[in-house]
């Protein structure tokens, strides 16, 4: 199995989103490494991850993977921070596994009942006909956020640039996507009222992300007792990769001044 080990410091468990690649965090897993030991994969469907993944066990593939993570590392319990789709996962390892997760940490995230808005589902539906045109016009379709988080034109350009690059090196596969979508609606979620952890739930600007709304990933705050909600400034659903330095430091000032559980 393909494991990501980079710095020193405390351990966080760093879970990709529905695109599945770690390539995708490459730049927030290079800063919060500065403050942390951090951990990362690909989803256990990826062909880079050289996990197996049985289709029968559909979203249990991710828990078993991240507990055998944990275990290959020699981790016992660590922050474990899930971004997008990944915060699923990571809530719900820290809902079933609490002796394992120290602290979570859930960014941009759906709640387990979302329903996905219609050019998402339009996308799941066919994935092999449109979905490599909705990756390749993500960056113009997100790009009131990306415009606000990198207001220069060289940053802007280079962002852009650095995607599509991103997209070739590190491709995601709208097929396994679309899957990962389907297994998430098939999986029976613990009830997020057990999570013990203290919890930090982080958002971008609210009507800034395009992709899971604001509103729907405060929802967790609700039925997560103690957890904390902050918005990242001058970011949407990529903040992590827009403003990986800041996105790194809010995450490193939880951990460093929240008592674990």
């Amino acid at each position: 199995m393909h494991i990501i080990d980079r710095g020193q410091g405390s351990p966080v468990l760093l879970i990709p989103g529905v695109q599945g690649r770690w390539e995708w965090m490459a730049d927030a897993i290079d800063a919060l490494a500065r403050h942390h030991r951090v951990i990362s994969y690909s989803l256990a469907d990826e062909p880079t991850s050289g996990f197996p993944c049985v289709d029968a066990d559909g979203f249990d593939n991710y828990l078993r993977q991240a507990r055998t993570v944990l275990d290959e590392t020699g981790l016992n319990r660590v922050a474990v921070v899930g971004v997008s789709y990944g915060g699923l996962i990571a809530s719900e390892l820290a809902a079933r596994d609490p002796q394992r997760v120290k602290h979570l940490v859930i960014s941009s995230s759906p709640p387990p009942d979302w329903v996905p808005p219609a050019h998402v589902q339009r996308a799941l539906r066919a994935p092999h006909l449109i979905g490599a045109l909705f990756m390749v016009t993500s960056p113009f379709r997100l790009l009131p956020e990306l415009r606000a988080a990198l207001p220069s034109t060289s940053a802007l350009v280079g962002f852009i640039a650095s995607h599509l690059a991103r997209i070739v090196r590190a491709p995601m596969s709208p097929s396994r996507a679309a899957r990962r979508m389907r297994w998430m609606r098939a999986h029976a979620f613990a009830d997020q009222r057990t999570i013990t952890a203290p919890t930090l739930i982080v958002t971008g600007e609210p009507g800034a992300d395009r992709v899971v709304p604001v509103e729907d990933t405060r929802r967790m705050a609700a039925r997560i007792a103690g957890a904390r909600c902050e918005v990242l400034p001058r970011t949407g659903h990529v903040g992590l990769e827009t403003r990986p330095e800041a996105y790194a430091e809010l995450v490193h000032r939880f951990l460093r001044t929240t008592p674990a559980a």
